[in-house]
């Protein structure tokens, strides 16, 4: 059954989704300004680019890991403040003081063992953080409160520009204690504000809670269910007769690849294909940026009016027709004019696929669980699709390289287009939430 929201309760979704983008912008704050400035932080005791590479990666490889395994443990435990705010207090201002000890570092050994110390930290806390929305907000809206937490997302990459203009050349630390600062400002606000334990996710899941305990009682050969472990989960998925779920995961990948390698093949395919220097290719995809944070909100109100999955297929088609004509016609304004079309595109399913995935988990349990395989599939989309489409570059010629982008985005369109048949198979209320 449908729920009812009634004023109060949207008006309390709205604060929520608030406080929440308010999390994500502070922890997000930290990283871009991390990939922006340690690199030449590296460059002081190393002058390999491939060594610099491989440490800067070093955050992703642990995500793959440890994200999912955080959101699976948050999503067991129980306390009086919840189940993500006992973690988001006492990680986010750990990860915040090991960030303050990056430019501090006396040398190349304790500089890596401070970047490890900080991906380990600061990957741990990142699904607890972005599973606070759902956890509050119902399915039907869960759009909206994404639209709000990518734009804070992207938003951070202007105040990481600014604190480097102002402060990085000449007062570097001083220039990391900002991000910081944001964070233990944040982590306050939050511990002061939000109450996690009341959370309709919470609730449901303390009443699954009961209901297996009960079942335990009157069924003594049952063993009592503690929570659902992450194994359960990704051979649920696997298991699943419907498929949805995978091929939705599926989709994510494909996507996350096709929107990578546009983003970081970009500056040698305009060198190569269009003829840029190097500072003008660099610059090309800003359009795409900006429109991204301009149709995030609209993205998610479309989707609410026909349908996530549609959207999110919409939204593709538009970024590989984007990706195919700026194969067409080679210019430099036809390229802006493309990538500012794959933005849009790319809104349409950013903002809504998560929230498919979480309307689609088979209980409020496991929402953190579910925000950690999302995150980790767009990764690993983020690291084999350049990969893919340079190895297609190496057949095809840097001509053909958002073709070839487009290409991994076509079959993503594939896969929503067959979940969306599954979908019309189900009962009509699921229409609603996908």
């Amino acid at each position: 059954m449908t729920s009812v929201t009634t004023p109060v309760d949207r008006a309390a979704a709205r604060g929520i989704t608030f406080f929440c983008a308010l999390a994500v912008f502070a922890q997000e704050s930290m990283w871009t300004f991390y990939d922006a400035q340690v690199p030449p932080l590296l460059r002081e005791h190393v002058g390999s680019a491939a060594v610099v590479g491989l440490l800067m990666g070093m955050d992703n490889l642990l995500g793959i890991f440890i994200q999912p395994w955080m959101g699976n443990r948050s999503d067991n435990t129980r306390t009086r403040w919840g189940r993500r705010m006992p973690y988001i207090a006492v990680v986010m201002p750990l990860s915040a003081l090991l960030f303050l000890l990056i430019p501090l570092s006396w040398s190349f050994a304790s500089l890596v063992v401070v970047m490890f110390l900080f991906a380990l930290v600061g990957n741990s806390f990142k699904p607890v953080v972005e599973s606070l929305m759902p956890d509050f907000v119902e399915p039907e809206r869960r759009s909206r409160g994404n639209a709000a937490v990518k734009i804070a997302s992207g938003l951070t990459t202007i105040t990481t520009a600014v604190i480097s203009v102002l402060l990085v050349d000449d007062h570097p630390t001083l220039a990391f204690v900002v991000p910081s600062g944001i964070a233990f400002l944040v982590v306050a606000v939050l511990v002061w504000r939000v109450r996690d334990n009341r959370s309709r996710a919470y609730q449901a899941a303390l009443v699954e809670d009961a209901a297996d305990v009960e079942h335990a009682a009157k069924n003594p050969e049952a063993a009592v269910v503690t929570g659902v472990r992450m194994r359960q989960v990704v051979v649920g998925i696997f298991r699943d007769v419907d498929r949805s779920q995978l091929l939705l995961l599926v989709s994510v990948l494909l996507f996350g690849g096709a929107y990578a390698a546009s983003r970081s093949l970009m500056t040698p395919y305009a060198m190569e294909a269009v003829g840029l220097s190097r500072g003008d290719a660099g610059g090309l995809t800003l359009p795409a940026g900006v429109a991204f944070l301009v149709v995030a909100y609209p993205a998610a109100l479309l989707a609410e009016r026909i349908g996530r999955l549609r959207t999110m297929a919409i939204g593709m088609a538009i970024f590989a027709a984007a990706m195919v004509l700026g194969t067409v016609v080679q210019t430099s304004t036809a390229t802006m004019v493309a990538l500012g079309l794959a933005g849009v595109g790319a809104a349409g399913f950013i903002i809504n696929a998560a929230v498919v995935l979480w309307n689609l988990a088979p209980s409020m349990r496991v929402i953190g669980t579910y925000t950690g395989l999302y995150t980790v599939t767009w990764q690993l989309g983020g690291l084999v699709g350049p990969t893919v489409v340079g190895g297609m570059v190496d057949v095809t010629g840097w001509r053909f390289m958002l073709l070839d982008a487009g290409l991994l985005a076509a079959f993503a369109v594939v896969a929503v287009l067959r979940i969306q048949v599954l979908a019309r198979r189900r009962t009509s209320g699921v229409g609603r939430v996908l």
